[in-house]
């Protein structure tokens, strides 16, 4: 009886080990920003995104995915300061930490799935200008007013292919306020009512 009990807790053990995969992956990053009173005054730039990701099957076509990502998000922004055109610049450079919940029937060959992606981060740095007249100014108190802390949640589907390639589509929008109006002083106008990034990414994410 001891023996049997052992063996299945060996199989226990084999089975749950093979439902935890390691892996890394990246993608593309479309952002703006919203908060932007003409949706047409602010520019999708494309960016990216790499990193690393733990996958753990929980039974019931769930499973959980968190991942450990460089991101960087960002948008251009015109406003127009008389007749001139100003464009705002802002790219951020964050560690990103997500939690994606899936859920997704499995069809042996592939596993199309649905999710939904909490994340948290913080910035180490980017860029912050403007682009006035043809002429580029570096604006270091914008970055310095930028909070660091970053939230937010994406949601969007994909597919998983042969248990160890999954492609991704989701829609993310940061919560938030992307600029601490009281350290802003006398630029405190654009930026002001520019709240926050949001946007799409593609991933293709590659699992041992």
């Amino acid at each position: 009886m001891k023996k049997l009990i052992v063996i299945a807790a060996l199989f226990a053990s084999m089975a749950a080990l093979n439902a935890q995969q390691f892996g890394v992956t990246g993608g593309m990053t479309l952002s703006k920003m919203n908060g932007v009173s003409n949706p047409k005054d602010t520019k999708a730039v494309v960016l990216y995104s790499a990193g690393v990701v733990y996958k753990a099957d929980l039974g019931a076509g769930f499973a959980v995915q968190p991942e450990l990502l460089w991101q960087v998000k960002g948008a251009n922004v015109q406003e127009n300061v008389g007749a001139l055109d100003n464009i705002i610049v802002s790219r951020s450079n964050n560690v990103e930490l997500g939690l994606g919940l899936q859920w997704g029937p499995d069809l042996l060959a592939f596993r199309p799935y649905l999710f939904v992606e909490p994340f948290m981060g913080y910035s180490l740095g980017g860029k912050e200008s403007q682009k006035l007249a043809n002429a580029d100014f570096s604006n270091d108190k914008a970055l310095q007013a930028r909070n660091k802390l970053e939230y937010g949640v994406g949601a969007g589907f994909g597919v998983e292919i042969a248990s160890h390639v999954q492609i991704s589509w989701q829609l993310f929008r940061n919560f938030g306020a992307l600029y601490n109006t009281s350290k802003l002083g006398e630029i405190k106008y654009p930026y002001d009512h520019l709240k926050n990034y949001q946007g799409m990414k593609i991933n293709l994410a590659i699992l041992f």
